[in-house]
């Protein structure tokens, strides 16, 4: 049976493959964000949100893979039936990309910018195919980025200082989720909503056909 590896730390992420039947156990790859993308910076010129998530999203799937096939702890995982998937995810608004505030100030200063107006949330994937040939595999690796438009509702100040409160968007990207408080503060959305959560499903799927997988084969249990 082909077993998925979540590359990303991201709760919603793990969350989000369990409601649809598939159980990822999860690796952190640990990689350096910010000097991979001076890196890429450095090699391609200056990239824009969508690429950018997806050059993250493969140094994470390939740091976890690396990793997988390197480990002969007693307790590996072992990489004979498993796929890698990576992911990262930014949001653009006005041409600029912001990532997780981090501290209460931005947090408050994002949703004063953010309320009442409309950003891209870019989710990059990346899937790099460790199964041996006797299971199918394929030795691919490739990626494509979801990208998906978020209203958000124009919230009053003292909804913006409850919500900052919860510590919730200090550590989400965008400083919003769709899943958790900020559910009440996102009005629409154009595109796959599961992108906002930060991993496409329907884009997931599209990967996995690429190296022969369907995304039934993942399901815990088989229809």
């Amino acid at each position: 049976m082909t077993r998925l590896v979540l590359a990303s730390a991201s709760p919603a992420r793990t969350a989000t493959l369990a409601a649809a039947g598939i159980d990822a156990p999860v690796r952190v790859s640990g990689v350096d964000e910010d000097a991979v993308l001076a890196d890429a910076a450095d090699r391609f010129g200056t990239l824009d949100p969508a690429d950018a998530v997806l050059v993250l999203a493969q140094a994470k799937a390939l740091a976890v893979a690396e990793d997988l096939e390197s480990d002969d702890t007693p307790d590996a995982l072992g990489t004979d039936d498993v796929i890698v998937l990576g992911c990262d995810s930014m949001l653009e608004i006005d041409g600029e990309v912001v990532g997780k505030p981090g501290d209460a100030e931005t947090a408050h200063e994002r949703w004063r910018r953010m309320r009442g107006r409309s950003a891209t949330l870019h989710t990059g994937h990346w899937l790099v195919d460790l199964r041996g040939t006797d299971a199918g595999g394929s030795g691919g690796t490739l990626g494509a980025t979801s990208s998906t438009v978020v209203h958000f509702a124009d919230l009053a100040d003292d909804e913006i200082d409850a919500y900052v409160a919860t510590g919730e968007p200090l550590v989400v990207a965008g400083a919003f989720t769709i899943d958790g408080f900020g559910g009440p503060f996102v009005t629409a959305v154009e595109g796959d909503p599961h992108g906002v959560v930060g991993l496409s499903l329907p884009l997931l799927r599209e990967l996995l056909a690429e190296v022969g997988v369907h995304v039934h084969d993942l399901w815990r249990t088989r229809v």
